[in-house]
């Protein structure tokens, strides 16, 4: 296979995790759909508004071949600022029991970076949480995340929403997040928490050169010997550099999807499935 990683027998990786129906496998790439219930989200086409709208764009992410959902209600793009906690939850438990209504079988991850979200989340039958600030907007994120036993998804971040592409600085960007990393699952291991997922955190404080920097690096991830997120889909590291839109960054995003395939990703987190899907068909 093209995307086999180069001396895994020296890093084994868990490729497995513990779902609430059974085990999740991610030998082979997976897929995770991008589901904005926002009008905030910086691409805008993926913005949902309705129930109606979410039912079919999680439809068509499922039938493309989406192996995994993610719903989020507060966006989180640079310069973005926080919605209310109340109006989050909201949002997040009507689309969830939407979705559960209409695809029971679907594996559907919560993005949010609020502790209480993340339980009422469990508690509408969310199989993970996909938490861009790696616990550090809400210091009760890693206690609930050891009480409601789903996977993890650890993201690298500097700043916040509103500020973190003032000024990104690192003494050497690799080390930092690899650091980042050491620190918070040795945290998430107290509470309890085991099924961690890594996320480098493409475009979350951090410069274009800075971004290329850490994906060109992805392979060395893994030393945690845990599955790589990797999510660039349509972000500005592709459209600034090409000097386009996010609305013109497909192909940008299936250059960089490929090469992150390459690099040992195991899931892939996009706005676009079928796209996605290509690669690891052809890939494999």
């Amino acid at each position: 296979m093209l995307y086999s990683r180069v001396e895994d027998t020296h890093f084994p990786q868990n490729r497995y995790l513990r779902l609430r129906n059974g085990i999740f496998d991610l030998n082979t790439p997976r897929i995770m759909g991008i589901l904005n219930l926002t009008d905030d989200s910086f691409f805008e086409e993926s913005r949902i508004s309705s129930k109606k709208q979410l039912l079919s764009q999680a439809i068509k992410m499922t039938e493309e071949g989406a192996d995994i959902l993610d719903i989020g209600a507060c966006s989180t793009r640079p310069g973005s600022k926080a919605v209310p906690l109340k109006d989050e939850i909201n949002k997040i438990t009507e689309g969830l029991n939407a979705l559960r209504k209409e695809l029971p079988a679907a594996i559907i991850s919560v993005d949010t970076f609020n502790a209480e979200t993340a339980r009422a989340a469990a508690d509408c039958g969310a199989d993970m949480i996909n938490d861009i600030s790696g616990g550090g907007y809400d210091p009760g994120m890693f206690r609930a995340m050891g009480e409601i036993k789903l996977p993890y998804i650890l993201t690298h971040v500097q700043g916040t929403p509103e500020n973190m592409q003032d000024s990104p600085s690192y003494t050497n960007v690799f080390m930092d997040v690899t650091n980042y990393f050491s620190e918070k699952i040795a945290r998430l291991k107290e509470e309890g928490v085991h099924d961690i997922l890594l996320d480098p955190g493409f475009g979350f404080g951090k410069t274009t050169e800075q971004n290329y920097e850490l994906l060109q690096s992805l392979d060395q991830f893994r030393i945690f010997g845990r599955p790589i997120v990797v999510g660039v889909s349509r972000k500005s590291m592709i459209y600034t550099k090409l000097g386009l839109t996010p609305a013109e960054a497909l192909n940008g995003t299936t250059c960089l999807n490929t090469f992150a395939l390459t690099k040992g990703a195991c899931i892939l987190r996009v706005h676009d499935v079928k796209e996605a899907v290509q690669i690891i068909s052809l890939l494999g």
